[in-house]
């Protein structure tokens, strides 16, 4: 009974279905909605409801004869302030998202009882906390959580803070999660978080306020920790955000002594790891390149193999952008197009990458750049002539509305769910190939599991060999040179490189992009399925022979 923490009904001036699902049990981690269990007649004993709580909620809710419009409620609900909304809007995220995981499922042949378990979210909460801001108004502020699989712990995934934020979409992305961890081999589960605001318009005071009170719900709920939800950066979030994060928990959790592993993200001064603020964008650069290295895909196309002169759109120049840009641009390919919220710069000789990321962070966007020609239409970037299109920004950006004007012969997903499946049939019926972000995206999460590994050896990546490897090295370059007479200068300079720990990060984050990317595009070639789909069926095989093999705990 302790572990039921009850919530408040809202006030009846505005709707009688406006209730808040805070009910959490917190041994099993089942969500209700407020007013699941608080149906008149019903005959619900004390005990009853324990046997009901130890179920999922929609098993619990189906055993009972729960009405359809409950049950329906608690397999996916999209509510947004409260008031409850349609079960789930066509072409919604979440949508899209079970239409890619069903072609996959189709492929692997999955009994019921399995698919049911991937295509759900083993727990999810919603919870409003008050918020005093810098104008002496307290604010009600709305934030979710929701934990997609637990086939493997903790699960791991962003939180975004965004007034567009629901939670369904939170639902679909930590699905999402839970088979990107899976094609790169990083043995979390899949999770999402997000809060419902507008970041831009807070001051710093009030950005700290709300992240420190939305940590401090999710340990009061046992939603966090490093053993048990790992949050991380997602859109609207930064470094300082998770170092508010890590804060919050270490004063709710002191005796833990690997407090610091409950984020990743972190200032390098927290606990960070170098590399982590590049590491989706250079994620990105790694698998895009290891695709246009094949000759026969790149005939299938009309193009050339490697990114040398490549022409290259990027929608979206935050963190994701920049850093794929800048990683792009160095390999030689042509940054020749790049849009943000206030419009896209074209510039056909190509962008300077870091005059124009300096520009914007001076001047908060594109307007105004004098190193290329500025448009407000930013959408129509995605139409552009390019041989590679990168959205980098939100979900839905291609659709069915649109598909048929891309021109770019390969589209790099670096944003979650920029394609909807509609527009994916369009794309590839003109000859398009998507690099899917099951798999392209996957960098972020890679890299913050190399974070979560150093915060629990307590010790930074390097620190323990690197003086090693270069005595070694050297004495080997010296022998080389006493035995042929002098040895290649670049082979030198190459062959001494420290071995610090961004270059131990690098190369970690490389070898595994570049493994996934071979193995998806095999099984593609194999199965004659798309990329898409491969990343899921692999993701598929490696979940279900770990759920299969852990058996069931009653």
């Amino acid at each position: 009974k302790r572990d039921i923490k009850w919530g408040r009904r809202a006030s009846r001036a505005s709707s009688a279905s406006r209730f808040e699902p805070r009910r959490v049990d917190s041994a099993h981690r089942c969500c209700f909605p407020a007013h699941a269990l608080r149906i008149h007649n019903w005959p619900f004993s004390l005990a009853t409801m324990l046997r009901l709580l130890s179920r999922s909620p929609l098993a619990a809710a189906q055993a009972r004869g729960v009405p359809r419009v409950f049950t329906a409620r608690l397999s996916a609900s999209r509510e947004d302030e409260g008031v409850e909304q349609p079960r789930v809007a066509v072409g919604s995220f979440l949508d899209n998202f079970r239409t890619f995981f069903n072609r996959a499922a189709e492929q692997e042949k999955l009994n019921d009882s399995m698919l049911q378990r991937l295509s759900t979210c083993q727990a999810v909460v919603r919870f409003t906390f008050n918020v005093k801001m810098s104008d002496g108004i307290v604010r009600p502020i709305t934030g979710y959580r929701a934990h997609h699989s637990y086939h493997r712990t903790p699960v791991k995934g962003g939180i975004r803070f965004s007034k567009d934020v629901n939670l369904n979409e939170t639902m679909a992305l930590a699905s999402l999660m839970t088979f990107k961890c899976a094609v790169v081999d990083v043995p979390f589960g899949g999770a999402k978080g997000s809060i419902k605001v507008d970041p831009r318009s807070l001051t710093k005071h009030d950005l700290e306020l709300i992240t420190r009170g939305y940590t401090r719900e999710l340990c009061k709920k046992s939603f966090m920790g490093p053993g048990v939800d790992v949050p991380a950066p997602d859109m609207g979030t930064n470094a300082q955000i998770m170092a508010w994060i890590k804060d919050t928990y270490m004063s709710y959790n002191p005796q833990d002594v690997n407090n610091i592993a409950c984020v990743t993200g972190k200032p390098i001064e927290q606990g960070g790891v170098r590399g982590r603020e590049e590491a989706t964008g250079l994620g990105v650069f790694y698998s895009t390149r290891e695709f246009m290295s094949y000759q026969d895909d790149m005939d299938r196309l009309g193009l050339t193999t490697g990114l040398k002169d490549k022409r290259i759109m990027i929608q979206g120049f935050g963190n994701v952008g920049y850093h794929a840009a800048r990683w792009f641009a160095s390999a030689g390919a042509k940054v020749v197009g790049v849009s943000d919220i206030d419009g896209a710069v074209y510039n056909d000789s190509g962008l300077d990458v870091s005059k124009l990321r300096s520009y914007m962070d001076e001047n908060g966007g594109l307007r105004g750049f004098t190193g290329g020609t500025y448009s407000t239409e930013g959408s129509d970037l995605l139409e552009g002539d390019c041989d590679i299109l990168i959205p980098a920004a939100t979900e839905n950006s291609i659709t069915i509305a649109n598909a048929s004007r891309v021109k770019a012969k390969v589209i790099v997903e670096a944003a979650n769910g920029p394609v909807t499946p509609e527009a994916e049939s369009v794309l590839e019926k003109n000859g398009s190939v998507i690099l899917p972000d099951i798999l392209l995206n996957a960098g972020g999460v890679t890299v913050s599991y190399f974070e979560w590994l150093k915060n629990l050896a307590h010790v930074r990546f390097g620190r323990m060999n690197t003086r090693l490897t270069q005595t070694t090295h050297a004495a080997l370059v010296k022998g080389l040179e006493t035995k042929m007479g002098g040895i290649d200068n670049e082979f030198k300079t190459e062959f001494m490189q420290e071995q610090n720990e961004l270059a131990i990060i690098r190369s970690g984050l490389e070898d595994t992009m570049i493994n996934a990317s071979r193995e998806v595009r095999k099984i593609a070639r194999d199965a004659d399925v798309n990329l898409r789909t491969a990343a899921f069926m692999i993701a598929i095989r490696k979940i279900r022979k770990v759920v299969e093999q852990q058996g069931d705990f009653a």
